[in-house]
């Protein structure tokens, strides 16, 4: 009767916790905050007396330090000896459905790149349903709707005030894919350190790749500035802003991601058996890698090769 309660199973039960109630919380804060902070852009208004900066930062703050607590429980019982092989397993199955989800993420912004850029002229009727249940076009109501205006008829769109040329692909953006590339080369190379038991390899390798992306992040926020259009009113900058950009906070979150692993793989917390931390942080850099050369290719390159009008 000694054993009654031992464990029989390579399964991880895992203890209650309060992360995900209080992570749920902190979200819909930060959330709120968000919308007030739209809301009050206009005229300056918030809503309830509150400002939407204020709120949406405290809600901020409380996911990055639930993100904190949460995976030092995480950390904590890989170190007690919970993450068996079975474990360790479906936490590699649980990463490979995350980067699923993140590459439909991309999807939506390469569909909405490629839709603007491949019918630069298309013609966008919008129906409004009446309450008796029947279809007015708009066209009826306030003609039709062209993108036409907003491009020219051609793609990239016509030289204006507000877009006055696309980025030189040979230039920065080229520089920015061999970074990435060699930030890609570089975790490799510490991944096998670490199945080698290469502490000072692993070590110098993280190290690099976080370089690399802090070079990339600063080159690119260089390149934002220096950009011939903007995001507001133009078809062009709106889609070009939404990829890139959101690569961009996908490379900073893997900086971080990487860093955390540096500050580990120095605490000695990884093993040649037992490394899924690492592990996890090498495949979701390989994506951003990946997602960069299909960026690099589609709206630099090929959304390049269309002069622009005079």
């Amino acid at each position: 009767m000694a054993d009654t309660h031992a464990k029989h199973h390579d399964y991880h039960l895992v203890n209650p916790s309060p992360w995900p109630v209080i992570g749920s919380i902190f979200a819909f804060i930060m959330a709120v905050g968000l919308i007030i902070w739209m809301r009050s852009m206009g005229d300056g208004t918030g809503l309830f007396g509150l400002r939407g900066p204020g709120v949406f930062l405290v809600g901020a703050a409380g996911v990055a330090f639930t993100m904190f607590m949460w995976w030092r429980d995480v950390i904590k019982e890989a170190h007690g000896g919970d993450h068996t092989p079975v474990v360790q397993l479906h936490l590699r199955y649980g990463m490979i459905m995350f980067i699923a989800s993140e590459v439909m993420f991309f999807v939506a912004w390469f569909w909405a790149y490629f839709d603007a850029s491949l019918f630069p002229a298309a013609i966008h009727p919008l129906d409004v349903t009446n309450p008796d249940g029947t279809v007015t076009s708009t066209k009826e109501i306030i003609g039709m709707v062209e993108r036409n205006a907003l491009t020219g008829g051609h793609w990239p769109p016509k030289a204006s005030p507000n877009f006055t040329g696309t980025f030189d692909p040979w230039g920065l953006p080229l520089v920015n894919t061999l970074i990435l590339l060699t930030s890609g080369t570089t975790v490799t190379w510490a991944h096998h350190a670490l199945l080698e038991n290469n502490r000072k390899g692993l070590i110098w390798g993280l190290v690099l790749t976080v370089v690399l992306g802090i070079m990339f992040t600063a080159l690119q926020a260089y390149e934002y500035a220096h950009a011939g259009f903007k995001y507001a009113g133009h078809i062009y900058g709106a889609t070009f802003f939404m990829a890139t950009g959101f690569h961009g906070a996908h490379v900073i979150i893997g900086t971080l991601f990487l860093l955390v692993c540096l500050f580990r793989a120095m605490a000695g917390h990884f093993t040649p058996k037992q490394h899924f931390g690492f592990e996890a942080a090498a495949w979701y850099w390989h994506f951003v890698d990946v997602v960069w050369l299909f960026l690099f290719a589609s709206i630099y390159v090929i959304g390049a090769g269309t002069p622009l009008a005079h």
